[in-house]
């Protein structure tokens, strides 16, 4: 399985001190049913620890996960910063983990080309 990371989520992570390694580990956990919230939609809430501050006072992550298929980490906010996502985003989430699901390998390639996405590479 493949994971990747939308520019938003990228850029974000990059400025929280996300590394790829802690994205990885989060999709085996979620893999292995582990996940703080089933949002519906191949839609998952995952906690991942931020630099010095564990899980507990670490971030959660919007992430689009559907099993023996590619992984997207489409959003992130530190706990800290706010409570939840409302309906809205939810539902715009769900609309955005639907089309990144139905990408084929040339799709991947040029959302990669045109940097609209970026792989998780764990030494791990």
């Amino acid at each position: 399985m493949r994971i990747f990371k939308t520019k938003w989520f990228s850029r974000w992570a990059r400025k929280q001190g996300v590394k790829d390694t802690a994205l990885s580990t989060a999709v085996a956990e979620i893999a292995a049913g582990l996940v703080d919230a089933d949002l519906g939609g191949h839609m998952v809430k995952k906690r991942i620890p931020l630099a010095g501050r564990g899980k507990r006072g670490g971030a959660r992550c919007i992430v689009a996960y559907q099993s023996d298929h590619h992984t997207f980490f489409v959003y992130g906010f530190a706990k800290n910063e706010r409570d939840n996502i409302d309906a809205d985003e939810l539902e715009a989430f769900r609309i955005l983990a639907a089309g990144l699901q139905r990408y084929d390998a040339a799709s991947i390639v040029r959302a990669i080309e045109s940097d609209q996405l970026s792989e998780v590479i764990s030494d791990a």
